[in-house]
């Protein structure tokens, strides 16, 4: 991982389908990194891309091959696996996650290293003024609130893909081994020092954003029970108390058929009542099959992604 040259920064960028994205990335990203006055590398991962993203990259390795690696995937693995690849292949002091799209400004990057100088091990960027619709950043707001109730990861912005780390920090990343996880979320605790620092936030100069309402909620999902055993306790005791009023409805029914007698109403009451019981055991079930599922695939071992090849300068 250290081998050769001793290289300041590295710069992590996963791609998937940036075809539209990554000229004007190439074009903005290195003058930036050119001006550091450090030496840097920039590695891409190009996670299962269907359209021209792995020529672009082949031939901005050729252009840069001094400073530019491609990690190319054999198939879509998701865009933390593609992260955690190149991190597992970094050789920098400091490194820099970036999206593709833009949306984050390069130009930040600066700041960010700023910040590491003085003495932060773990940087997070706060976007202001954000470009995405309204029901995304509600949707953000809610599950931040949540996250931070359940779980002691404190960011105020769980979702800016531009964030600075420090060598020890990445190394206990890989070192964790971690399957499904959230790496700014493992990266803040694992960090001593961790801060925020606001940036800019652009709209998207290309194409469509790869994240869909369903891989957002699987994304957190994931955050929350990597993290925590908080949701099997709070549905424990939610079914405690669901099993405490079922007690006492079986009672007041015993009582009243004692002393009323049979009732000829009411079928569709219990009924209603059972069903409600029933989805509560479902919900539980597919809790702890989520959590024995997570076992599962530590267990068995299986290799996270695959590569096909590296385009690098070996030294």
């Amino acid at each position: 991982m250290r081998e050769g040259t001793k290289i300041q920064v590295s710069v992590v960028i996963p791609v998937f389908n940036e075809e539209g994205n990554l000229p004007m990335l190439f074009s903005r990203l290195y003058p930036v990194l050119d001006a550091l006055d450090r030496s840097y590398e920039v590695i891409f991962t190009n996670d299962g891309s269907a359209d021209r993203s792995t020529d672009l990259l082949a031939a901005q390795h050729a252009a840069r091959p001094d400073v530019t690696r491609v990690i190319e995937f054999t198939a879509n693995y998701g865009q933390h696996m593609a992260v955690m690849a190149a991190l597992e292949r970094v050789r920098g002091e400091i490194i820099v996650t970036l999206d593709a799209d833009l949306q984050n400004p390069p130009e930040e990057i600066p700041a960010f290293l700023k910040k590491m100088d003085e003495g932060s091990d773990c940087v997070g960027g706060v976007r202001l003024d954000r470009k995405d619709s309204f029901f995304r950043r509600r949707m953000s707001q809610l599950i931040n609130s949540l996250r931070g109730r359940m779980t002691n990861i404190r960011m105020t912005d769980q979702g800016c893909m531009l964030r600075s780390y420090s060598r020890e920090v990445v190394d206990g990343i890989v070192r964790s081994g971690a399957i499904n996880t959230f790496i700014p979320a493992l990266a803040y605790s694992l960090a001593k020092t961790p801060t925020e620092i606001p940036i800019k936030h652009e709209e998207r100069h290309a194409g469509v954003s790869n994240y869909s309402l369903y891989r957002l909620i699987r994304l957190n999902f994931d955050l929350i029970t990597y993290f925590t055993t908080a949701p099997l306790q709070l549905f424990t005791i939610f079914a405690m108390a669901c099993s405490g009023g079922s007690f006492l409805l079986v009672v007041v029914l015993a009582a009243r058929r004692l002393k009323i007698g049979p009732e000829e109403g009411g079928i569709f009451t219990l009924f209603g009542i059972l069903f409600f019981l029933i989805s509560v055991c479902m919900v539980g079930i597919g809790l702890i099959g989520e959590y024995m599922g997570r076992t599962y695939q530590v267990v068995r071992n299986r290799a996270r992604y695959h590569i096909d090849h590296v385009l690098e300068v070996r030294e």
